[in-house]
């Protein structure tokens, strides 16, 4: 793995407006980042980074279905008692998921550690299926890039395939702040991609959503939703008022009410103690169990539910290196063994690691200049040497 030099297309901007990629420069900040990219080598790719991911994927699976067994574990992730009952039903259906990001640490040497589990409502997904896999393209036409050179990265295919596989006959609604340009072209690149799949779509913003009589959800037009996607996360959805309606609504939900499990930080002390000594995990514990003492004086603090980096703190022999800001932490925190992002020329990149379905299916890269990588962190494009 290695961060080279590639030069921007001189016209990238123009391409990105075309293709509808609005946001790639947020609050007069850049997002997107063409003028280098990492370089993998495809034993990397295959073994350090695919390979792990759906084991991990797997791992993760095996935890929730101890977890809805066992009220002592959902209550030590904090989850609402008034959503056992959902999370529990919506697992022993066999609900279907769409789509997570594992974040992994990793510089080229392995293994790759699991940092968290973006299970819920990751966003940078049009940029890595689509406008990543078209800079390969005509970085590859403009010779850029060496002849040869390809890309990890089936997201698009399988996106529409998972849509084809796990959707319904009836509306298939999407919502998301529709304020927000990244959700909302996230939401929308979604839509699209069910739309191929053949499904009968709309978009509904979030306030715009209604209960019918008989606790389905409906748009403001009073059409009732058989399935919705919704970029809202659980642990908000579950504390709003039509909460109490999910476990007995006709309405199926992309995410189940189960992935709320698999984004709660608690899952990192959980799969330690599931699997301890796994290569791809770190040490972790909830921040009041007395083994946290083995961590020692370095570690990362990370509450139970956090956004973008919001509330980590990292300490490094006992020497804070980050003391993060933010609105979570009122559920708890856990520490994990302090895993620093490696650097390249100076910047930290962030391995971000698709599952689809149940199967690992590309990746995207976030750049900063800190260690904890948070919404103001750059999308920068990847690429696998020719062999």
């Amino acid at each position: 793995m290695r961060r080279v030099a590639t030069g921007a297309r001189p016209d990238w901007r123009d391409t990105a407006r075309a293709r509808g990629f609005v946001f790639h420069t947020l609050d007069g900040a850049p997002y997107w980042d063409e003028s280098h990219a990492y370089a993998f080598g495809l034993d990397e790719i295959e073994a350090e980074i695919e390979g792990p991911s759906g084991e991990l994927h797997a791992l993760c699976l095996a935890f929730v279905g101890r977890a809805v067994a066992d009220e002592r574990i959902l209550a030590r992730l904090r989850v609402p008692e008034t959503a056992w009952d959902a999370i529990r039903a919506s697992w022993r259906r066999g609900d279907p998921s769409l789509y997570g990001r594992l974040d992994l640490a990793y510089g080229g040497t392995g293994p790759a550690k699991l940092l968290e589990y973006n299970a819920d409502t990751p966003t940078a997904l049009y940029e890595t299926g689509v406008f990543q896999w078209l800079w390969l393209e005509e970085a590859l036409r403009d010779r850029r890039l060496p002849a040869g050179a390809d890309q990890y990265n089936a997201v698009h295919e399988r996106l529409i395939a998972r849509f084809r596989a796990v959707a319904g006959p009836g509306l298939l609604a999407f919502t998301a702040d529709a304020r927000a340009p990244e959700d909302r072209g996230t939401v929308a690149y979604l839509e699209d991609c069910a739309v191929q799949a053949g499904c009968r779509t709309a978009f509904a913003d979030l306030p715009d959503l209604g209960l019918q009589p008989g606790g389905g959800l409906c748009t403001r037009a009073g059409a009732p939703i058989e399935t919705l996607f919704k970029l809202y996360p659980w642990e908000w959805a579950f504390a709003d008022p039509f909460g109490a309606a999910v476990g007995g609504a006709p309405t199926r939900f992309l995410e189940p009410p189960w992935k709320m499990l698999l984004s709660n930080k608690g899952l990192l002390p959980c799969l330690w103690a599931l699997e301890p000594g796994h290569p791809n995990l770190l040490p972790a514990y909830f921040e009041d169990d007395p083994e946290v003492a083995a961590l020692g004086r370095s570690y990362a603090r990370k509450p139970l539910f956090s956004r973008e980096g919001a509330n980590v703190s990292l300490v490094r022999d006992g020497t804070p290196l980050v003391d993060g800001a933010g609105p979570y932490g009122a559920e708890g925190f856990v520490r994990q063994a302090l895993a620093e992002l490696p650097a390249f020329d100076g910047r930290r990149a962030l391995v971000g690691s698709w599952i689809v379905g149940d199967e690992p299916a590309g990746l995207c890269l976030r750049e900063s200049d800190g260690l904890v990588t948070g919404d103001d962190a750059l999308f920068v494009p990847h690429f696998i040497e020719p062999t």
